[in-house]
């Protein structure tokens, strides 16, 4: 598959994303999430893919947001199909079947932030400045912030992030449990693929059934979670991986897994 804006690599059953527009700080276009989403779908299907990594170009940003050009001269019905294309690409990285890994080189902002709320793992390099600057510019969030910034770090601090539009530091985010490590930018690739090397030993259809059953838990009560996790663990136990994860643990070996 060949793209403009990304690059799109597969390295040992791991999938890596990288934004590819250093010109403007790796922020996203049109163009640029039709692509991600095209690489997505392509990830999905590809069983040979086990864990998905999405990082920016450079050492500058990961992501500095959605493309301000987008939003000139524009109908709100282009305003909207924008909006709409961005929750399409959050939503399927979510949603995807397996692990993703958001890899933070430098800002991480508005909309770049917001690509990396939806992943299951953010490692942040020393130097990343995380934020959701919308305010200044007299607009809101408009790819999820306001809603997984919420459930992920409270309602207080998603307050702060989002009414001031000040930036945190790597260091602050770690703090807020916004994201899960911080490493040296010389680091970052090194620490994901070990991420990723761990994520791969695991049974894919366990870490799908997994992911799956703790995002329910953003979107349901605790009686309906409960019983959605019930449900998912009888699912998963009638699979093959299930069988053959309970024998391997009592013949004292490790497991061969299938995907099944």
């Amino acid at each position: 598959m060949s793209f403009k804006n990304i690059i799109y690599e597969k390295k040992n059953n791991v999938a890596i994303i990288t934004i590819n527009r250093p010109h403007v700080l790796n922020a996203l276009n049109r163009e640029t999430l039709l692509e991600i989403l095209s690489a997505l779908m392509d990830i999905e299907k590809d069983p040979d893919i086990k864990v998905l990594i999405i990082t920016g170009t450079g050492d500058k940003a990961f992501c500095a947001g959605a493309d301000v050009n987008e939003f000139k001269d524009k109908t709100l019905m282009e305003i909207l199909e924008f909006i709409e294309l961005g929750h399409r690409v959050s939503t399927m990285i979510e949603d995807l079947s397996k692990p993703v890994i958001a890899a933070i080189n430098g800002y991480a902002l508005g909309g770049g932030l917001e690509l990396a709320l939806a992943c299951d793992f953010i490692i942040a390099s020393s130097n990343a400045k995380l934020g959701q600057p919308e305010i200044n510019l007299g607009i809101i969030p408009g790819w999820g912030a306001t809603q997984r910034l919420v459930r992920l770090i409270g309602i207080r601090k998603a307050k702060e992030l989002i009414l001031l539009g000040e930036m945190l530091t790597a260091e602050e985010a770690l703090q807020i449990g916004l994201v899960n490590k911080v490493v040296p930018l010389g680091r970052l690739r090194e620490e994901a693929f070990n991420l990723a090397k761990k994520l791969k030993e695991k049974s894919p259809v366990a870490l799908k059934f997994a992911k799956h059953t703790i995002n329910a838990a953003l979107k349901s009560t605790l009686p309906e979670g409960l019983d959605y996790e019930k449900m998912s663990f009888i699912a998963l136990y009638s699979s093959e991986d299930a069988q053959e994860g309970i024998k391997a643990f009592l013949e004292k070996r490790k497991p061969v897994w299938k995907g099944k």
